[in-house]
């Protein structure tokens, strides 16, 4: 790697104004990377007025020759995490979200794990990247999260930022093939088991806990990889006031399409799309979830696929029921508090 990013006054003027978010996260790869398919400064400066993305979109489109940016094949880079999570997600975390990560003495010692959380917002993954972060400046640990493929895939996305950029920095696309890959490989994997249900349960839903898929107990009882339960709260208030359009947000091939008080300001601005409202994310570590599937590789086979799913449908469910239970309990100490 080459001399770390430096912030600058332009920087800390980005971190503050949200409209420049995007452009810190666009500014950091090219400074590593040359990127000549990516934005420049002309276009940067228009992300900052009104109306002035799209604008700069056409400019970029043109000055493309009228073409999508390149499609590059992208892997993994231990070394650009990092810097991105030094430089970048660093004042990010600490400065604007405040994450904390409780209950410490939970964290094993040793790797790798499935981290299991509580996923909502309803926008950028900023839950996922402060605990990704939090665990990787606690334990030294290399955190992948699994990702929407949205985040990979989604045309919007190869505008916004840097071709490979989800790889790059470690993310998973959420198939079930590359989920028990990951796993295979002894991978620290990141994952929601409420998947795009989470997020997109909408503000008078965001503390209700959405059915937990049962794919990561078998996958965690397959390699016998533990599974490190976690609690976030505050990940409800990053784009507050939700509802999701389900119907519209399937025909756009989004993962999900909130309608808040706030849009105005993502249709003036869409360079705001990474941003999040200033919440205080607390993380809640529980013990290591011990109970897998209770049975051995030889009762399973005599089971049946179709009984192995339900025992791992239940015991998911069972793990929902504790996480919820914590995350009400969360709820009533902040409520007598305040």
């Amino acid at each position: 790697m080459q001399q770390s990013y430096q912030f600058t006054w332009f920087d800390w003027f980005c971190l503050w104004y949200p409209p420049g978010w995007l452009i810190l996260f666009n500014r950091h790869w090219q400074h590593y990377q040359p990127n000549p398919d990516g934005w420049n400064w002309l276009e940067y400066g228009l992300f900052l007025i009104p109306g002035g993305f799209y604008l700069a979109l056409l400019m970029r489109w043109l000055r493309l020759g009228c073409r999508l940016p390149r499609k590059e094949f992208a892997q993994f880079n231990p070394d650009y995490q990092q810097a991105f999570r030094d430089e970048i997600l660093a004042p990010i975390i600490s400065n604007y979200f405040r994450a904390e990560l409780k209950h410490q003495e939970n964290l094993p010692e040793t790797e790798p794990l499935i981290v299991a959380m509580n996923h909502a917002g309803m926008c950028f993954p900023w839950d996922f990247l402060g605990l990704a972060y939090l665990l990787e400046k606690t334990r030294g640990w290399v955190v992948k999260p699994l990702a929407g493929v949205s985040l990979f895939e989604h045309p919007w996305v190869i505008w916004w930022l840097p071709s490979g950029w989800s790889q790059v920095l470690g993310g998973i696309p959420a198939h079930a093939k590359e989920f028990e890959m990951a796993v295979a490989q002894k991978t620290t994997v990141l994952y929601a088991p409420e998947g795009l249900r989470g997020p997109g349960k909408g503000w008078l839903n965001r503390y209700k806990l959405e059915t937990f898929h049962p794919s990561f107990i078998e996958i965690s009882d397959r390699y016998q990889i533990p599974i490190l339960p976690v609690v976030c709260l505050g990940n409800e208030s990053l784009h507050p006031w939700t509802v999701n359009l389900k119907k519209l947000a399937k025909r756009f091939s989004l993962p999900f399409l909130p309608i808040s008080p706030l849009m105005p300001m993502f249709i003036l601005f869409p360079s705001m799309g990474v941003w999040a409202m200033r919440s205080r994310l607390r993380y809640v570590v529980e013990p290591v979830y011990q109970d897998g599937l209770e049975t051995t590789p030889e009762q399973q086979q005599k089971m049946g696929l179709h009984q192995v799913r339900s025992l791992a449908y239940r015991n998911a469910q069972r793990l929902r029921e504790k996480l919820q239970f914590t995350l009400n309990k969360l709820l009533t100490e902040c409520r007598n508090l305040g």
